[in-house]
C-alpha cells in the first residue's frame, strides 16, 4: 500500500487561544496545536453543527484510521514562538448586583444559579506570525484536498498553511533509534512504542498528553523536503480513541 507524506508550514495570523492550563486567574496556552484540534479544522472530519454533548473523538476519527490518515501535533520553531497577553471582565455593568455562590445576581429577589466559566481574569495567547510545524501521513494522495487556510482556538483565529510533499527514500519503514525534535500523542502511538521510549517531556494536556524531545526506538518512513532535510516519522501511528476515556 502506498504511503504520502506531507510536511506543513503553518503561521498564525491572529493570536490564538487555547486553553491548556489555568493557574488562578491566568488561562495559558501552551506552546502547542494538538493534533485532534488540527484534524478537525483541516476540515478531515467534523462533528454536528448542532451538537451540545460530550466530545466526539471516536465517532469523528476512527473513520480516519480505517482510511490510513493521520495528522500529527504542531510544534512550534525554536525563535519562532512568540506569546500575547490579555485581560478580561465578564463581571455585569447593571446597577445592582452582588456575588453568589459561584455567580452574580442582577436580581435583588432572585438567587442566581451557579455559573462554571471566568468571571475575570488574564489569558496568555499564541501570538501573531508564530510558527510550526506538523506532518500528515496517508495512504491515499491527498494534496488537492489540503487547505491552505484554516481556523484555530477558541477564538477561530485564522492560520495559514503550506504545504509540501515529502520524497519518499524507503519502500517500506526500517526500524531504527531516533531523537525527535516534533510532538507526538502519547495515546496514538502502538504500546509497543511506548515501551522503546528511552527519554521524553509531557505536555498533560486534554484530551491526551503530548510528548517532546522522544527518543525512540520503531519503525520510520524516512521522507526527504525539497531542501534536502531528512525526516523520519514513526510507522503505525493513528488516533488512539479507543483509549480515551
Amino acid at each position: 500500500m502506498a504511503t504520502y507524506l506531507y510536511r506543513a508550514d503553518l503561521t498564525l495570523k491572529e493570536h490564538t487561544y487555547f486553553a491548556s492550563r489555568e493557574v488562578g486567574t491566568l488561562y495559558e496556552s501552551e506552546p502547542l496545536i494538538g493534533n485532534y484540534a488540527l484534524t478537525y479544522a483541516l476540515g478531515l472530519c467534523a462533528a454536528p453543527y448542532d451538537w451540545s454533548g460530550p466530545p466526539r473523538y471516536k465517532q469523528d476519527l476512527s473513520p480516519l484510521n480505517e482510511r490510513g490518515i493521520y495528522v500529527t501535533p504542531a510544534t512550534f520553531q525554536p525563535g519562532k514562538l512568540r506569546y500575547v497577553f490579555s485581560q478580561f471582565n465578564a463581571q455585569t455593568d447593571s446597577y445592582y448586583f452582588r456575588f453568589d455562590q459561584n455567580a452574580i445576581s442582577t436580581d435583588p429577589m432572585k438567587k442566581a444559579r451557579a455559573a462554571n466559566f471566568p468571571q475575570n481574569g488574564k489569558i496568555r495567547m499564541l501570538g501573531l506570525e508564530s510558527q510550526a510545524i506538523f506532518y500528515l501521513l496517508s495512504t491515499q494522495d491527498i494534496a488537492a484536498r489540503l487547505p491552505s487556510y484554516i481556523r484555530l482556538g477558541k477564538f477561530h483565529s485564522k492560520a495559514r498553511i503550506v504545504w509540501e510533499q515529502l520524497s519518499l527514500v524507503n519502500v517500506q519503514p526500517e526500524e531504527s533509534e531516533r531523537s525527535l525534535d516534533f510532538l507526538l500523542n502519547a495515546v496514538d502511538l502502538p504500546p509497543a512504542y511506548v515501551a522503546n521510549l528511552r527519554g521524553f517531556s509531557v505536555y498533560n494536556i486534554y484530551p491526551a498528553p503530548l510528548l517532546s524531545r522522544c527518543l525512540l526506538r520503531a519503525p520510520f518512513w524516512q521522507g526527504v523536503t525539497k531542501g534536502g532535510q531528512k525526516v523520519f516519522l514513526p510507522d503505525g501511528m493513528r488516533y488512539g480513541v479507543d483509549m480515551l476515556a
